[in-house]
This record gives C-alpha cells, sequence and structure tokens, in this order.
C-alpha cells in the first residue's frame, strides 16, 4: 500500500479546522457585466480569462458572452482596494464560449485562443491591450464545430506550441445529438505557422483538456475529460505525444482503467505531496480526486480519493436543495495562504434539468493538511445560487490574497474581493525566459513544504473554457521565506533559492530573481 493512502488513513493526526477566508461581493461595483447569453447551443462554456495586457501586472478580465458579444475588461483597481474595470470593445466576438491567454509567437505580448461556435479565432497581441486577426497569418484553420476544451504545450525542439482543442456535438444534429462527437484537433506547428490540424480519433465530445507531465518523463501527455450525455462506447482519455510521431491512445494494456463521468473540468495540482500530479475531474454528482497508485511502474493507473479526501462535493451543503450537483470549473489555490492548497469548485444546474440541483452553490474547499478537506463556501460567503460556468481564482487587487471571478450562465458574472485579514503569508511570481515560450509553459515550481517538496506544473488549458497567465501565488503560512526552485521546461534545473515573504518575484533562468513593486 503506498503512502498516499496512509497520508489519508483514520490515523491521521488531528489537524485544526483552517482559516475561513472573508469575501465580499462586489458585483455590483466592479463593472464586470458582461452576461453568457443563448440556449441549448451555450449549455456549456461561459468561459473566463485572466492575463495583464496593459504592461502594469494587473491582471485584466475577458468574459465569454455566448449568444451575445464577449468583452476584454481593463483592471483599474488599486493595490488593495476595491475591485474596478473598464469595458473595452478590444475583443467583442459574438458565439463565444471560452478564451485561453497565450503568448503564441513569443514575442513577450499575450495573444489570445478563443473558442467558439463555428470558427475559432487565434487574436494576435499588439500591445496595450489591443489585438488583430492572426488566423491567417499564423496558417490556423479555425474549422467549423462547436469547441469546448483546449490546452497548449511546446514540444520539445518546437519554436512555435502546440495547440489541441476539444469539440462538443455536431451543431448541426440538433434534433438527434446522441452519439454526435466530433473529432477533437491537434495543431501542431510548421515553423512559424500551424499545419492542418490532426483529427484525434475516437472523440468523446471533450469538454477539458490539459497537457500534463503524469509520469515525470520530460514529455506531457494530453489529459481529456468527456461529457458521457452524448458519446457512445466513450470513456476518459490520455493521449501520448511522442516528437514527430502521430498521437496514440494509452489504453487497458497500458494500464489506463476505462471512466465514464460527465466530465466537465480538469484541476492538477500535487494534492498528496508525493511530487506526481493529482487531477480532480468536475462532473454531474460524480467528482473524482485522481492519484497515481504507483508511481515507480509508469503505468497510468488512478485510484480515486474524493471520498477519503471530502471533496465529492455531489450534493448542495447549504440552500435545501438535495438533488445532485452539476460542477464545471474546478481551480486548486491556496486560498486561505495557510501553505496548504485549496479546491473552487463553481456549481450551476446545465439548464433546468429536473433530477440536478436548481440552487447548487459554488464549493470553497478548504485544506485542513492531512490531505482531507472542509467545505467553507457558506461561511466564506461565496455560496451563490446562479448557474455558474467558467472561473477564475486570482488576486485581481495585487494585495496578496486571491479574489474570486464566476460567470453564470443567463444572469451576468459575480466578483468576490478577499476582504478579511489572513495570519498566512505569501509570495507571488512570474517564470519568464528568452526565446520560445516566454511564460514557460510546462515548467515544474518546486517549493519545499517541510520535510516534502510540493510540484507545481505551469499548463496551458485544463478547467471549463477558463484560461490565466499571470501571478503563481504560492501561500506560505507562518513561513517569512519561501524555499524553492524552477525546472524549466527544457528540463535545467535551476538553483534553490530563498525568497521572502510578501513579495513579487520574476524568475528567469540562470538568473537571481528580480523583484517587482505594483506601480
Amino acid at each position: 500500500m503506498r503512502t498516499v493512502f496512509l497520508w489519508l488513513s483514520l490515523t491521521a493526526p488531528v489537524v485544526a479546522e483552517p482559516v475561513i477566508p472573508s469575501f465580499g461581493d462586489e458585483t455590483a461595483t466592479a463593472g464586470l457585466a458582461t452576461v453568457y447569453a443563448g440556449e441549448w447551443e451555450y449549455m456549456v462554456g461561459g468561459g473566463v480569462a485572466t492575463f495583464d495586457c496593459s504592461g502594469d501586472g494587473f491582471p485584466e478580465v475577458f468574459l465569454a458572452g455566448g449568444a451575445g458579444p464577449s468583452a476584454l475588461y481593463l483592471n483599474r483597481s488599486a493595490r488593495g482596494g476595491a475591485l474596478a474595470f473598464e469595458k473595452t470593445d478590444a475583443v467583442a466576438l459574438d458565439a463565444v464560449l471560452g478564451a485561453y491567454p497565450l503568448d503564441i509567437d513569443s514575442d513577450g505580448v499575450m495573444d489570445l485562443v478563443v473558442l467558439r461556435q463555428g470558427e475559432n479565432r487565434l487574436l494576435r497581441g499588439l500591445g496595450d491591450c489591443r489585438f488583430e486577426a492572426a488566423n491567417q497569418l499564423w496558417g490556423f484553420d479555425g474549422g467549423d464545430a462547436w469547441s469546448s476544451a483546449f490546452a497548449a504545450i511546446w514540444e520539445k525542439g518546437q519554436s512555435w506550441p502546440t495547440l489541441a482543442i476539444g469539440n462538443y456535438i455536431d451543431r448541426k444534429e440538433e434534433a438527434f445529438p446522441w452519439g454526435s462527437c466530433t473529432d477533437n484537433w491537434l495543431h501542431r506547428p510548421d515553423g512559424n505557422r500551424f499545419a492542418a490540424p490532426i483529427a484525434l480519433t475516437p472523440s468523446f465530445c471533450a469538454l477539458s483538456m490539459l497537457f500534463t507531465d503524469w509520469n515525470r518523463s520530460g514529455r506531457p501527455s494530453l489529459r481529456v475529460s468527456n461529457d458521457r450525455e452524448y458519446y457512445q462506447g466513450g470513456q476518459e482519455q490520455l493521449w501520448r505525444l511522442e516528437p514527430g510521431q502521430a498521437p496514440a491512445l494509452y489504453g487497458e494494456p497500458d494500464g489506463w482503467k476505462r471512466l465514464r463521468i460527465w466530465g466537465m473540468g480538469i484541476a492538477s495540482a500535487d494534492v498528496t505531496l508525493d511530487g506526481y500530479p493529482d487531477y480532480f475531474l468536475t462532473s454531474m454528482a460524480d467528482n473524482k480526486l485522481q492519484v497515481l497508485k504507483d508511481p515507480a511502474s509508469g503505468v497510468p493507473d488512478y485510484a480515486d480519493l474524493a471520498f477519503k479526501a471530502g471533496v465529492t462535493a455531489y450534493r448542495p451543503y447549504t440552500g435545501g436543495d438535495q438533488n445532485p450537483s452539476t460542477a464545471w470549473q474546478a481551480e486548486f489555490a491556496d486560498v486561505n495562504n495557510d501553505g496548504v492548497q485549496d479546491l473552487f469548485v463553481a456549481k450551476g444546474n446545465v439548464a433546468q434539468m429536473p433530477d440536478f440541483a436548481a440552487k447548487d452553490p459554488n464549493n470553497l474547499l478548504l485544506g485542513v493538511g492531512d490531505g482531507t478537506f472542509v467545505e467553507a463556501g457558506d461561511r466564506a460567503g461565496v455560496a451563490s445560487m446562479a448557474t455558474g460556468r467558467g472561473a477564475q481564482v486570482v488576486d485581481l487587487n495585487l494585495d496578496g490574497k486571491l479574489d474570486l471571478v464566476v460567470q453564470n450562465r443567463w444572469s451576468g458574472p459575480e466578483v468576490w474581493r478577499q476582504t478579511g485579514e489572513l495570519p498566512g503569508s505569501w509570495l507571488q511570481l512570474r517564470l519568464q525566459q528568452d526565446g520560445a515560450n516566454r511564460d514557460a509553459i510546462g515548467a515544474v515550481l518546486e517549493i519545499k513544504r517541510g520535510d516534502k517538496v510540493e510540484r507545481r506544473e505551469i499548463t496551458s488549458g485544463g478547467g471549463h473554457l477558463s484560461g490565466s497567465v499571470g501571478w503563481l501565488h504560492v501561500g506560505l503560512g507562518a513561513a517569512e521565506a519561501a524555499d524553492l526552485r524552477v525546472i524549466w521546461p527544457d528540463g535545467s534545473e535551476g538553483d534553490w533559492m530563498t525568497l521572502p515573504a510578501r513579495s513579487f518575484q520574476i524568475l528567469r533562468p540562470g538568473a537571481p530573481a528580480r523583484a517587482w513593486q505594483p506601480g
């Protein structure tokens, strides 16, 4: 029996309940107002993207609008102050389900991948939060599908990223959509452009994708979470990607066990502190926390620890509705700065499905420190009953405390600023490198946690049609400094360094950390 199971056993030491963070609802005053509108074609989606395109370090917010226009909001918040955003028409596209920031051409200016009903769009960043259409410029085939998932990675030896795009049901088959899942696409680079997309067949209505180095081989694989509502004979998937070779599925002979869920989102973190990524998979009444059983075997065989960890989140914990929950965006983050990962989950009925909860509050599951979590959404003030979809857990005003943005179907976004005082401290980091892959997608951040080391993969993808590039938030608890290092995407290992608490630091290969100050 592996250590991970003992770590979650009944003999684990008693740990005090974590500090409950306090959030203030600033929806009415923050200026975020784009509604995720539309009917059947927009039952999934409703993404939130956060990234800095103004150059001041504060994250802007992009909201998908579905049948209505999407919008980019400039962050006008003062450090530590109330949240304030200014709407622009920079990305006012229709039929948008979600978006992911990514510096595709590695020019130091953030670009945007926009997933739509119909042609997907690559938008090239021009600086000052301006963008231009780049499909033709970069040879990108945007297709004409119902696109609902995304992930990106720089494969070995490539100066441009490989983009994976997941597609949902055939949008031309509204009357009989069951079994009409369309092929996902892999867009590999051809020099400084994209080659024709490769169909990832079979495909089973993907709603989340993530490139992840699940076995620490240095070669990330593509994990795909699929919606069983519409596929026939499908399952969750893991694709092997070798440079220059066609993608190949892991199957039962490789140790990959058949799993069928209403897969909607993927969140990844080293929850068990065993050095390997664990995966939280959102679904309808059946959320999973998957942990690799035996890393030494090299076999992708996972145990589900959701029940033991207290993160099944299978039905509402407040509000009186006892029907099963529907979970979408999930994100691991240390919300209370105690040095232990927490988990936020956005919840909401697909529409008016009578067998599932209509009053379905978001979850804020706080890590206790012994491998288990406790629910605190209602006590923290974020137990909204709106029809949640995409979300971001992000420090919007750069005060070291994480805030929340959730896009809801039909009713518009909600934004909460963390207003309470936390006894724990924090550190925020940006990874930067010259040449290709400026934001070091695929790097690993290692943080010493007592006698253990927490490993964080720097990824682009996952979640539910919601992406983020920006400051990496590290909760420190009572520590006044953090010992950490970066393993860069090329495999080179940076030196261990000690960085002070309550600071912003920019890390580059072969260079000392550089302190940064907002403003």
